[in-house]
């Protein structure tokens, strides 16, 4: 018979499960919050923690609700929508808190109010699986269960747009009725200003009938407030292309407070949230506060998405990206929004880089960096008193490492961690999206 206890739920983890104490051993429990009182089975010993499934609730706590989406507790999507909209981000604030002073040794003079964002249909990039089952009567299309390689079997999701949402049961009927529809494994989404995306990754050719399936699906969900357009892609992210129809309006997002539309293509890097990342974009230049005389440095610049606002306000930006494809967007982008003479980029691998690279970048005035999880240690540790900037704002997907850059911009190099705070950028979800302002004296 497995083992069951009741405990007492003490915290939450960066993960939002559940952490208790059964005789000073350490136990995680999935779905459970700081201060219920549940009954819990344990499924995994390990030496130093045990995990285990929540049987009962038998006190719940009152940041507990009702989950919306009919797929959750199933779909590995989500792992927070029964905590309160408000708990979720004030455990993500903690979570960076905690990551800062533990594995930094720092902290933040100020913590600044979270960016919160909206609670559903945010998410407007979304990778969907597809497979085609049998027994489940045709194709599955649509996020993978938690803990499992499987398709879920789900016919709507809350966090996708709505009309994008609405497409997965056409988009499971389009599936199965196509000829290579078990050599189909995933469709991409791209949600823009003017035009959804829709990248079918198709890995044997299609026959004339499939391509007539595909038209059809095209005419008949595609509409004037919501235009589709198919793509194919037989390889790699660089072999789509524009299936149907072939003059649909460019893929592009804006960034209304500062008169920008940014093209890119689906399977370019930009931001899920376009709610968030227009206040994050708002806040960066708040605290970055870019001044008609100065140039500054945009490390990770993707495709122009920090560059672009800096350029707007500043004398001149560079943007440094590992990806020549990235960097080829990135001029473009410029050129469209005529800021072609204020910006300048360069192709550079930044996590091989060191401080003589640094001094042949030359110093700027500021710097914005935007790294991905991996973070930007290569780079700050390569910062030098000849080319460290007065100000560096610090945009983070992963609190660990920029807890452990922000141990080095302070200890090493004197810089002071004036302000730091989250951006609820995926909504119940544990990721933890974060900003901090860094100066030196």
């Amino acid at each position: 018979m497995a083992e069951q206890y009741t405990v007492t739920i003490e915290s939450v983890d960066y993960e939002g499960k559940g952490i208790a104490r059964i005789e000073g051993k350490t136990v995680f429990v999935y779905g459970a919050l700081a201060g219920e009182e549940v009954l819990i089975e344990i499924v995994k010993r390990k030496p130093s923690f045990d995990k285990a499934k929540l049987v009962e609730i038998i006190q719940a706590s009152p940041k507990r609700v009702t989950p919306e989406c009919p797929n959750y507790g199933v779909c590995g999507g989500c792992s927070m929508q029964h905590v309160s909209f408000d708990e979720q981000i004030r455990i993500k604030q903690q979570v960076l808190t905690d990551n800062l002073q533990h594995l930094g040794n720092v902290v933040a003079e100020e913590i600044m109010s979270p960016l919160a964002g909206v609670p559903w249909g945010y998410r407007h990039r979304a990778r969907l699986s597809a497979r085609y089952v049998a027994k489940k009567g045709g194709a599955l299309v649509g996020f993978r269960e938690k803990g499992a390689p499987y398709v879920l079997d789900m016919h709507e999701c809350l966090i996708l747009p709505p009309h994008v949402s609405a497409l997965i049961t056409p988009l499971r009927e389009l599936v199965s009725g196509l000829s290579i529809r078990d050599k189909i494994p995933q469709i991409e989404v791209a949600v823009g200003t003017q035009i959804t995306i829709l990248v079918i990754r198709n890995m044997e050719a299609l026959n004339p009938e499939d391509e007539h399936l595909i038209r059809q699906f095209i005419e008949q969900y595609s509409s004037l407030e919501n235009p589709l357009q198919i793509w194919l892609q037989p390889k790699g992210p660089e072999t789509c292309y524009p299936f149907y129809p072939v003059d649909a309006p460019k893929l592009s997002y804006t960034i209304q407070r500062f008169s920008l539309d940014i093209p890119y293509n689906p399977s370019e890097f930009t931001q899920v949230n376009p709610y968030i990342n227009e206040e994050m974009l708002a806040l960066s230049m708040e605290l970055l506060a870019p001044q008609a005389h100065e140039v500054i440095a945009d490390f990770f610049c993707g495709i122009g998405n920090f560059t672009l606002p800096i350029a707007r306000l500043a004398k001149q930006v560079v943007g440094i990206e590992g990806a020549d494809v990235l960097v080829k967007r990135a001029k473009q982008n410029a050129i469209h929004n005529g800021l072609g003479d204020k910006v300048a980029y360069q192709v550079c691998n930044l996590f091989t880089i060191d401080d003589v690279w640094l001094q042949k970048l030359g110093h700027f005035d500021k710097w914005l960096i935007d790294p991905p999880r991996d973070g930007a240690f290569e780079l700050v540790k390569s910062i030098t008193p000849q080319t460290a900037p007065q100000r560096i704002v610090y945009v983070s997907c992963n609190p660990a490492t920029l807890a452990r850059d922000a141990g080095v911009l302070v200890h090493t190099h004197g810089y002071r961690l004036l302000k730091a705070g989250v951006m609820n950028m995926f909504p119940h979800t544990s990721h933890v999206e974060s900003i901090a302002l860094f100066e030196r004296d």
